[in-house]
């Protein structure tokens, strides 16, 4: 991991585009290394395209970015790789390759991202499904897993390379309240190593239960607790 004391992600004077319409303007925050921040609003309001300007994914046309030290405007095709090698993220539907074993599925990652040597590829897959508690599934198929299971198997993926940052779009959307707990404590736990998170969620209950920075998308805004009062319930859902 870095030691730069430079912000983990860095955002000022943004526009957040959908195709060519802008969904947020006039965006500005920062999210320090080992910092922990909420993304809520309304379906549609812009949480998953800034999510995914932040990963690249969409292109930040207007203002200006910095991510993992990668500047996003303008930043290369070849060089969107090694962005997000120093990320880490997660989605809602799993994307696991359901012909492969747990273990095989990290390593077709693993092997993506640079990895070569058998015995370290090994040593690591080991190391992280240990994290997320899943150390005894590592031979097993994902359709022979819950969906709590698979989407810690989705977390021990992101934690791969030892991302500065985790970037969760509605991680516990399709799961049951006592199993989504149980996925959220595993962030809480990653956080607490170092890793910063920022997790999109219409989990009305997390957000009030842990006092962590709000982001809220709402009106083509983009509001921060550490600014104003966020409403948590105007516009929410």
């Amino acid at each position: 991991m870095s030691f730069s004391t430079e912000p983990v992600v860095k955002i000022q004077q943004a526009c957040i585009f959908q195709e060519n319409s802008a969904i947020l303007s006039d965006i500005n925050f920062e999210i320090e290394k080992g910092e922990f921040a909420f993304l809520i609003g309304r379906t549609g309001s812009g949480k998953s395209s800034l999510l995914k300007t932040l990963y690249a994914d969409l292109p930040l046309k207007m203002g200006s970015g910095k991510v993992s030290g990668y500047e996003l405007k303008g930043i290369k095709r070849k060089d969107i790789p090694f962005l997000r090698r120093k990320l880490g993220i997660i989605f809602q539907d799993f994307q696991l390759l359901f012909d492969r074993t747990v273990a095989e599925n990290l390593t077709f990652v693993m092997k993506a991202t640079g990895w070569k040597d058998k015995s370290k590829i090994k040593k690591k897959i080991s190391e992280v499904l240990m994290r997320v508690g899943l150390d005894s599934a590592i031979n097993k198929m994902p359709h022979q897993l819950s969906g709590g299971e698979q989407q810690r198997v989705v977390i021990a993926r992101a934690l791969i390379n030892e991302p500065l940052i985790l970037l969760a779009d509605e991680p516990t959307g399709n799961l049951d309240p006592e199993v989504a707990e149980g996925i959220f404590r595993i962030f809480q736990e990653i956080n607490k190593s170092g890793t910063a998170i920022l997790m999109a969620t219409h989990n009305h209950y997390f957000v009030k239960k842990f006092s962590q920075r709000i982001l809220k998308c709402e009106k083509g805004k983009l509001i921060d607790s550490k600014i104003e009062t966020v409403d948590l319930h105007s516009g929410y859902f």
